[in-house]
């Protein structure tokens, strides 16, 4: 079996054209380069270079060899850079869950730029509406938007606060006009949740608001919602940071000040000092921070630019204060 250093030497000299040259590359004496090829070439049986006065020049079984010396150089670089990750802590796999639209919208853009400054850190979605549960390790880390907090003995960073209001389709508008009042919402038609989305603070107030009415329709997960609405099914509360900066739909309400939802990241306590872990939540906070700016100034701007051009729906008249 030959020696790592030997194939280095092989390399380098193939690269550069001379064992002087090699020696330069690898910070050590011409000699030991001119004896580690030697030392390869003996132990392969194989005469790699041709040597002359203008230097060394591959021999066919050297071109041939060639391309395979650069992929254990390859493999022995990548374990080199595995061990050192494993040895700073910043390795291996993290599996975080959160919703879908969550998901979509700004985690998994941010686990990608992550990625580029920690390859060797393997992140697993784990996409749900449904909350898995961290203590029993069902996940590592959850991105949640929730009003309150559960008692437990997980740790919760906050990253951002969401705001709902009501919208439709630009289409449903054209159809059935926009509700003028909280009481006009009867005479409309109204997406409901199911599955945990029926327990949205926002879904709550807007069927508070009609006194029981049916929904035309269910979604399970807030992701649906949308393509529901979207769809022009009817009227449903959506996050404002994803549907003001929808140009298919239409706001119909101000925001909801009732039905305010926080976002956390929440991560057991044995793991919150994992250097990958810490890294992930450090890097996943200011994206998230970051992107919700962009979108909601993205959104103002939409909305500017409707009320310019086109003229605002009727909203909702001082939608809170008469909830």
């Amino acid at each position: 079996m030959f020696d790592w250093n030997d194939l280095k030497a092989f390399l380098a000299v193939a690269r550069g054209g001379s064992t002087l040259a090699a020696s330069k590359a690898l910070n050590v004496n011409q000699t030991t380069v001119a004896r580690r090829v030697e030392s390869l070439e003996a132990a392969l049986s194989l005469k790699l270079f041709e040597r002359g006065q203008s230097g060394s020049r591959l021999t066919e079984a050297g071109r041939d060899l060639l391309a395979e010396g650069e992929k254990v150089e390859r493999a022995a670089q990548t374990f080199e850079s595995r061990a050192k990750a494993h040895q700073r802590g910043m390795a291996g796999s993290i599996r975080v869950t959160c919703i879908e639209i969550l998901a979509n919208m700004a985690v998994t853009p941010a686990i990608g730029e992550f990625r580029k400054l920690h390859p060797e850190v393997h992140v697993d979605l784990l996409i749900t509406d449904q909350p898995l549960d961290l203590q029993a390790g069902e996940a590592d880390l959850a991105v949640r938007a929730v009003q309150t907090l559960p008692n437990s003995d997980l740790i919760a960073k906050k990253i951002v606060d969401y705001e709902f209001a009501l919208y439709c389709a630009r289409d449903y508008a054209e159809r059935m006009g926009v509700p003028a009042t909280i009481a006009d919402l009867v005479n409309h038609d109204l997406i409901g949740g199911d599955a945990g989305l029926d327990t949205v603070p926002a879904m709550i107030w807007m069927f508070e608001q009609v006194g029981g009415k049916a929904p035309v329709s269910r979604s399970n997960t807030m992701s649906n919602l949308v393509h529901a609405v979207r769809a022009g099914l009817g009227i449903a509360p959506l996050p404002c940071v994803v549907a003001d900066a929808d140009s298919r739909l239409v706001r119909c309400s101000e925001c909801i000040e009732s039905a305010v939802s926080t976002s956390y990241i929440l991560v057991r306590r044995e793991l919150k000092d994992q250097p990958r872990v810490r890294a992930l939540i450090d890097f996943l906070v200011p994206y998230m921070q970051a992107d919700m700016k962009v979108r909601l100034e993205r959104g103002r701007q939409m909305r500017e630019r409707d009320a310019a051009n086109d003229g605002e729906p009727e909203d909702l008249s001082k939608l809170n204060s008469r909830a």
